[in-house]
């Protein structure tokens, strides 16, 4: 039977039955055929390897990560622009206030960015009609006169974290960003608790002037020298202008006998660690941010000048898929 005509056949055919038959035929054929065309191709790469890599080479995906379109921009402004973030003087150890926007109910998401941030501390603020209603710039003066380095500011919407502004002391720049995906680590399958140690800190993917600023600012909220015995490692991975936020335990363990020896990038064998493997443990809080606007100093009321707001998302930015800001 004809493989290419069985289904006009069958698509005409007025028996139920006889039509089922028809193109369960024409489905076998066709994967027969293929079956036939994959191991002829195999017997073929194996007599001449140059074949496979040319046929991977041709048909790999094309993702828009690939397809990303660079602006040509220089990155030395930013010395300029920032100096407090991009000097040679060594910071110092960083000191953070975490709070919340007024009458928050957002106390327990605070207290895990305190485990999050080393050297944080967490001030609640009130709207009682007796208490002073402080704003950002009131408390980053308190901040500056008693050290803190930095000072986080937790939003909520429907008591649910949505927003988190980084301000860096003592003159700037501020960093607003959207929080999406908020999960507790008590909520995640086999989560481990954190401990005191200073956690190790990987920045993946900021590539251009803006996110060299975001990854330096990140920078400055961990300490420059990790504890490794902790084994903790907090990770801000970049994909398309959204930062994933994890943090895990690694421990490193022998090579089980099903398990393959761990690759560098180029499918390569890693020597010297073929029967070592590394084991991870997520502890949590896992979350997503996204950058919506940068100040270049203490928020849009403590910036001034024409270059007040350094940078502000747009949705026609999102327009061309093939750009990305950071």
């Amino acid at each position: 039977m004809d493989s290419q005509k069985a289904p006009t056949r069958a698509l005409k055919v007025a028996n139920k039955v006889k039509r089922k038959e028809l193109f369960v035929q024409h489905k076998k054929d066709k994967d027969k055929k293929r079956r036939e065309e994959r191991l002829q191709r195999k017997k073929e790469e194996d007599r001449n390897p140059e074949l496979k890599t040319a046929r991977l080479a041709k048909n790999a995906p094309k993702t828009l990560d690939q397809k990303r379109v660079w602006d040509d921009v220089d990155d030395d402004s930013l010395g300029v622009i920032f100096p407090t973030l991009f000097t040679d003087i060594p910071p110092p150890t960083p000191k953070i206030l975490v709070t919340t926007s007024l009458n928050s109910t957002l106390h327990e998401e605070a207290h895990l960015l305190t485990t999050l941030f080393p050297n944080s501390n967490y001030i609640p603020r009130s709207s009682h009609r007796y208490g002073h209603k402080y704003s950002l710039r009131d408390i980053c003066k308190f901040c500056i006169g008693r050290d803190y380095t930095a000072v986080v500011l937790l939003k909520e919407d429907s008591k649910k974290p949505t927003g988190m502004s980084i301000v860096h002391l003592p003159s700037g720049p501020t960093f607003h960003f959207s929080i999406s995906n908020w999960v507790e680590g008590k909520k995640l399958p086999g989560h481990g608790n954190p401990t005191n140690h200073y956690p190790e800190l990987l920045l993946n993917n900021f590539k251009t002037p803006l996110g060299l600023l975001t990854a330096k600012v990140f920078q400055t909220l961990f300490p420059p020298a990790p504890e490794f015995q902790g084994r903790q490692v907090i990770t801000l991975h970049n994909q398309r202008d959204y930062i994933f936020v994890r943090r895990h335990r690694y421990v490193f363990r022998d090579k089980r006998a099903t398990e393959k020896s761990v690759v560098a990038a180029d499918g390569e064998k890693m020597k010297g660690v073929e029967q070592i493997r590394a084991g991870l443990q997520e502890l949590g809080p896992r979350f997503t941010l996204k950058l919506r606007r940068v100040d270049k100093g203490i928020g849009r009321a403590g910036s001034e000048g024409d270059d007040a707001t350094q940078w502000e998302w747009k949705a026609k930015m999102e327009k061309d898929r093939k750009r990305f800001n950071l």
